[in-house]
């Protein structure tokens, strides 16, 4: 698949796979530097903006590696890119970690997966069809009842 993509900044590298033909995401670089203090959350910019197809999402996902070892997730994953959508790529990190984490000028920070998406419309109905399940929901088959 062929996505369009603008270079805001002309020193970031386009996201790329690790293991190309084996990897699902796409590494986002980070375009600023800027330290995250533990606790604190921060939108940090990539330098690129993309063209998601109609039909299509892309969708921001943390980085493993960096959660494990410093705590550093994605705040809103799975962050969405939708088809519309024009202007920079920017992902909201998260510190959980005891210490601040200092980001450098393209560090891996994210990554990128695109995905088709259906689009719905609804169907009002007086009541839906049963189901085996039913309502159950929360945990309910795993707890019983006194």
């Amino acid at each position: 698949m062929e996505i369009e993509v603008e270079r805001v900044n002309k020193d970031i590298e386009l996201p790329k796979y690790q293991h190309f033909g084996e990897d699902a995401g796409l590494d986002l670089h980070a375009a600023e530097e800027i330290t995250i203090e533990s606790g604190e959350y921060e939108l940090i910019k990539t330098g690129l903006k993309i063209a998601v197809p109609k039909g299509y999402a892309a969708f921001v996902y943390p980085r493993s590696g960096l959660a494990l070892k410093k705590g550093v997730t994605v705040l809103n994953a799975d962050g969405v890119i939708d088809s519309g959508y024009r202007g920079e790529v920017g992902v909201i990190l998260i510190n959980h970690g005891p210490e601040s984490f200092k980001i450098n000028l393209n560090d891996r920070i994210a990554q990128l997966i695109i995905q088709k998406v259906n689009i719905i419309e609804w169907k009002e109905v007086d009541s839906l069809r049963e189901s085996q399940r039913g309502d159950g929901g929360f945990g309910h088959t795993g707890v019983k009842k006194n």
